[in-house]
């Protein structure tokens, strides 16, 4: 019998593998970009970075970076829905939370 996985949900942020928690560093490197988590976050994806998911301070992998709600959420405080194996997530479902 194949052992079933279970959906779990969490709320946190999608940012990036260069970042991770916290874009602090990326920003006093470019105070005149005047860069919000969410331009940050895009910017960086443009080389070979990819999405993470941090949920109370840790960061987790994303296994399907495909997944075009990760942009359109990235820098955004969500709830997100997926499995995880180990500290990587599939993403099955993300809802953007009020600010």
């Amino acid at each position: 019998a194949f052992a079933q996985t279970a959906k779990e949900t969490w709320t946190g942020k999608i940012s990036d593998s260069m970042c991770g928690g916290s874009h602090a560093k990326m920003m006093a490197e470019h105070p005149s970009a005047k860069m919000t988590d969410r331009d940050c976050t895009l910017a960086c994806r443009k080389g070979e970075v990819k999405y993470v998911f941090v949920s109370n301070g840790k960061v987790y992998n994303i296994e399907n970076q495909e997944l075009a709600l990760l942009q359109v959420h990235a820098g955004h405080p969500v709830r997100l829905t997926g499995e995880m194996k180990g500290d990587t997530i599939t993403v099955s479902q993300i809802v953007m939370l009020g600010k």
